[in-house]
């Protein structure tokens, strides 16, 4: 059914306005958000492609596949797919440590980015700002790419440490590969970045490497 053809008063959209979004379906949802769709009626469209994949499988398949379920519509892909990241970049929110939750371990951390990262097809180094009741003040990416610890300098780690006046901090990257096993890169980045933090004051408390389902941790490594 088209919405022009649902009485004013029964479309998704006024029905949200009236009792909130908890009343609406997810394809309702995703129909207000892509508000319409190449060649087809969107209610239509939006029920048929939630019944066909889950909203994660969605963003599994990736944009080529989405554009052509979207009957090549690139901008209804792009909504959808930004969509979905802001989902879980709002879980990231929730449930890790930027509301000023207290991280005490690394399971912590890897909830906190486990939904950011694993999708990513290149590693991505980052820095967890911590104050001194280990809540986190900032996260800071310093680089994308295959970690080389010559060509990773504590000075920009500690640089963001510093900025955000940190107490301690945590390193974080992710494998691709799905295995948090750390290289001997990942375990020489790890001693460089200690060692340069006990100089200077700032604590490194961990280095948590996150894979697709699990990770590994410098602390329980080194235990």
């Amino acid at each position: 059914m088209k919405i022009k053809e649902i009485a004013f008063y029964d479309r998704p959209s006024e029905r949200l306005i009236k009792y909130g979004a908890g009343v609406l379906s997810d394809y309702e949802l995703l129909a207000i958000v892509l508000g319409k769709v190449k060649d087809a009626s969107i209610l239509e469209f939006t029920n048929k492609l939630l019944k066909k994949y889950n909203l994660n499988k969605i963003y599994d398949i990736g944009f080529e596949v989405l554009k052509k379920e979207c009957n090549n519509d690139k901008v209804a892909a792009l909504k959808i797919l930004s969509l979905i990241q802001l989902c879980k970049r709002y879980g990231t929110l929730v449930n890790g440590g930027f509301n000023k939750k207290e991280i005490k371990s690394a399971k912590d951390i890897f909830d906190m980015f486990v939904n950011r990262v694993k999708d990513y097809n290149e590693e991505h180094l980052y820095v967890v700002c911590l104050d001194t009741k280990n809540c986190v003040n900032k996260v800071h990416r310093i680089c994308i790419g295959t970690l080389n610890a010559s060509l990773i300098h504590p000075r920009e780690v500690f640089k963001a440490a510093i900025k955000e006046n940190s107490f301690s901090i945590m390193l974080v990257h992710n494998h691709p590969s799905g295995d948090p096993a750390p290289s001997e890169e990942d375990i020489e980045i790890t001693k460089k970045i200690i060692e340069t933090g006990e100089i200077l004051g700032i604590l490194v408390l961990d280095h948590v490497i996150i894979g697709k389902d699990s990770f590994w941790n410098w602390l329980d490594f080194k235990s």
